[in-house]
Parts: structure tokens; C-alpha cells; sequence
């Protein structure tokens, strides 16, 4: 892909080196969430859930709002602990990690928030340089990175702007790009379609799919089915604190399963209240 620089010359950005045709290697599991137990006083959100994310797919939990899904990505990155179970990534179970093990974790964890979460005080270089600040590139790698992550996500020419200068699809965007900028080995996208119209959702998703080709594991969690069906390679059902159903798009698809069916369907009924209430 090209971008365009400042003065106008083609330049090549690319974040990671893409893998060659025929060469992406078996799934093997890089992320387990093993038998997930979390409430919030008396509320009950997770209950023995269960749910193995292989290497380089996009793994697509689906599920009613307030049935836990964000509630599953922040105990992935160790925001929350859960009161029984384990979050197992690159064999190192999450909860057990003391700080400087948990802040190298994190290091490999993009997390695109449902709504950007950007800093509005600063501009859109500003927010992706506090990251690369942070992990102690030179300003020469910082310059880089942010220019090749934005051309990634088609934005280039962005960086002096502040987000209440963009719109709600490119400030989703940057938080992409910023993710991205860290080189990380998985990302974790929480909504990220959410509020977006037709159009810019289908930007996402192809943004989804053109990470996951340079490398990069995802997580996404989301209530469309359309982009659900369009960047997973595997779809769980979120359903009562565990997961009802898992497969590909297409046994997804052709599931049998009454309340997966419902919902996928977007047919109102018996199942859709048993999740309303609770936290996300």
C-alpha cells in the first residue's frame, strides 16, 4: 500500500511484514480463557467461560449488550481480576503476573476502545507518540511509526489534528493506529463498530481484516452480526456468563442452536432479556 508524505512522493508503509501465500502456519492457542468466574456484588456477569483464541485469526465473541464481553477483554489485560477461572496468554497466567510482568504483557496488547479514548488536548500524533514514548524509541523510530501506522489506516496527513477536529469513524482510527504503532501481537477491539454509519463500519472491518494479514491475533467483541460475519475466522456466542456456541462463520451461521439463532437473526423473544441488566 501506498501513502502519500508531506510534500507529496509516494512512500510504502507497512506496520508488518505480510506473510506469503501458503505459508501461515496451524493456529496454535496464544490466548485461553479457562473457566472465567466474575461478578460485581451480587450480579453474576462470567460463569465457567471458556474460550481458546488461536494465532493470527480474528476471534469474534458476539452477545447481548451488558453480557460481559468488555468485562472479558479487561481481564485479558489484567484492568480486572476474575474471582475464579484463569486468563492464560503466551502461557503465563495473567492474574499471577506482578507489575513490571503485567506492564510487559500490555506491551504486546493493542486495546481499541469502544470509543477511541483518545486524549482530546492533544493531537492525533501526540496520542500515538505517548505509547512509543513510553517504551523508549528514539524520535526517529517515533516519527516512523506514527507515519506508517496512520497511512495504515488511511489517515495520513493527520497527525495535526485534534479529535475534535475528526470524525467519530477516524478518531476509531487512530485508536487503531495507535495500537498498531506498538508492533503488538494482538489486538483486543472492544465495539469497534459501534455508532459508526454503514459505510464507516465497513472501513473497519477491512481494517480489522488488514491487521490481522500483517500478523497481528484479534480479539474483537461486538453485537454486529455484519461485521461479525465479515472479519471473524471464528465466532463464540457470549450468552448468560459463558459461551453458548462457538465455531467458524459459517457454522455459525448454520447453527441449529435456538438462542444463538435469535440472535444472530435479530428476532426479539425469550432468550434477548436473560442478559439485559448486567455489566458489560
Amino acid at each position: 500500500m501506498l501513502a502519500v508524505g508531506r510534500r507529496g512522493a509516494p512512500r510504502r508503509a507497512p506496520v508488518l511484514p505480510r506473510p506469503r501465500p501458503g505459508t501461515r502456519p496451524p493456529p496454535r492457542l496464544m490466548i485461553r480463557l479457562e473457566r472465567l468466574t466474575k461478578s460485581f456484588g451480587p450480579k453474576r456477569v462470567l460463569h465457567d467461560l471458556s474460550l481458546e483464541v488461536p494465532d493470527g485469526q480474528n476471534t469474534v465473541v458476539i452477545g447481548y449488550s451488558g453480557s460481559g464481553k468488555s468485562v472479558t477483554l479487561k481481564l485479558i489485560v489484567g484492568l480486572l481480576e476474575p474471582d475464579a477461572g484463569r486468563v492464560v496468554v503466551d502461557d503465563a497466567v495473567v492474574h499471577e503476573m506482578n507489575r513490571a510482568r503485567l506492564a510487559a504483557l500490555r506491551g504486546t496488547v493493542g486495546y481499541v476502545f469502544q470509543f477511541a479514548a483518545l486524549f482530546d488536548s492533544m493531537t492525533v500524533e501526540d496520542n500515538i507518540r505517548l505509547g512509543l514514548v513510553k517504551k523508549g524509541y528514539d524520535e526517529a523510530t517515533i516519527r516512523q511509526r506514527i507515519e506508517e501506522s496512520l497511512a495504515v489506516v488511511e489517515l495520513p496527513g493527520t497527525e495535526g489534528k485534534y479529535p475534535a477536529e475528526l470524525s467519530g469513524g477516524m478518531r476509531k482510527r487512530v485508536g487503531i493506529a495507535r495500537a498498531i504503532a506498538l508492533r503488538p501481537r494482538y489486538i483486543l477491539y472492544d465495539e469497534p463498530t459501534t455508532g459508526l454509519d454503514p459505510v464507516t463500519s465497513a472501513v473497519m472491518d477491512q481494517l480489522m481484516i488488514r491487521t490481522r494479514d500483517l500478523g497481528v491475533t484479534g480479539l474483537v467483541v461486538t453485537h454486529d452480526m455484519r461485521s461479525a460475519f465479515t472479519v471473524g475466522d471464528r465466532v463464540a456466542m457470549l450468552y448468560e456468563g459463558a459461551i453458548r456456541q462457538v465455531g467458524s462463520v459459517a457454522e455459525i451461521q448454520a447453527t441449529d442452536d435456538p438462542v444463538v439463532r435469535q440472535f444472530i437473526e435479530g428476532r426479539p423473544g425469550e432468550s434477548a432479556p436473560a442478559a439485559a441488566g448486567r455489566a458489560e
